[in-house]
């Protein structure tokens, strides 16, 4: 009589590791925006993007309380601690100010031939650290705009969307209505379209003129170019406008902060882009 075996006991299957939920901070941190170090303290405000480098590598900036000297570090907003010379990394007050840049002053911080720079016009006066906002050759002067706002000062420089800015130039010569249509219709150089929006004669004397000129967009030495173009000279070169803004009676050299009136007068300006709030 055989003996009839029991059958035998299924195989058991291997456990499947138990899966858990990441944390959400945790799961959002591969997915949150990156930015390097230098650019986080340049858009906050602090210095130029240049300039967070030079202090990143001189050891003066700390993440989560580690000294970092690569201005690419990432940085994620939300997570890291940026601290610089000890102090939180806590966004200035915003500030836009007007100057009336002198002739023979450098619109940069700061110059690798020690030439005087617009900065010596704020010497003494406490105020955080901003940047030009558009620039003044060497030779000319008149109305400069100032921001440690970057978004405020990318609107206003660009090209779509910023305002037309308006000169006063003292030329060598008594241009006729033609040539005022000339500078209108504008010439090519060094690549580049150059034109004015519009070239009226203000006065003229025995041998020299003012003229008004208004650029919709400014590129390096615009004036000064389109002028040479038709054999004419530059004598003498302010700007007296920004959009609706006027420099008005700020005397040479001196500075204020712009008012709300003076923000709305230059967002009007801006292709009908609204006031800010």
């Amino acid at each position: 009589m055989s003996t009839r075996r029991p059958p035998a006991a299924p195989a058991s299957r291997p456990r499947r590791p138990e899966r858990r939920a990441l944390p959400v901070s945790a799961a959002r941190t591969d997915s949150a925006p990156r930015h390097g170090l230098a650019r986080v303290l340049s858009k906050a405000g602090l210095c130029s993007r240049t300039e967070a480098a030079r202090w990143i590598e001189a050891g003066r900036v700390t993440v989560d309380g580690r000294v970092i000297n690569n201005p690419e570090f990432p940085i994620i907003d939300g997570r890291h601690h940026v601290r610089v010379d000890g102090q939180p990394l806590d966004a200035p007050r915003r500030i836009h100010l007007m100057l009336n840049k002198p002739r023979g002053l450098v619109t940069t911080a700061q110059d690798e031939q020690g030439r005087d720079t617009v900065y010596r016009c704020f010497d003494g006066a406490g105020l955080p650290w901003m940047a030009p906002v558009g620039r003044l050759d060497k030779a000319s002067e008149g109305l400069l705009l100032f921001s440690n706002d970057p978004q405020w000062a990318a609107r206003l420089t660009d090209p779509t969307t910023g305002p037309d800015k308006t000169y006063h130039v003292q030329i060598d010569a008594i241009p006729d209505a033609a040539q005022l249509q000339a500078l209108c219709t504008g010439v090519e150089d060094e690549g580049e379209l150059l034109r004015a929006r519009r070239a009226t004669l203000l006065r003229s004397g025995d041998k020299t003129a003012w003229l008004e000129v208004v650029l919709e967009e400014g590129r390096n030495r615009h004036i000064r170019r389109l002028l040479a173009a038709f054999d004419i000279n530059v004598l003498r070169l302010v700007r007296v406008a920004i959009g609706q803004l006027p420099m008005g009676a700020l005397g040479k050299g001196t500075w204020r902060e712009l008012s709300a009136h003076d923000l709305d007068l230059l967002y009007a300006a801006a292709d009908g882009a609204a006031a800010p709030p």
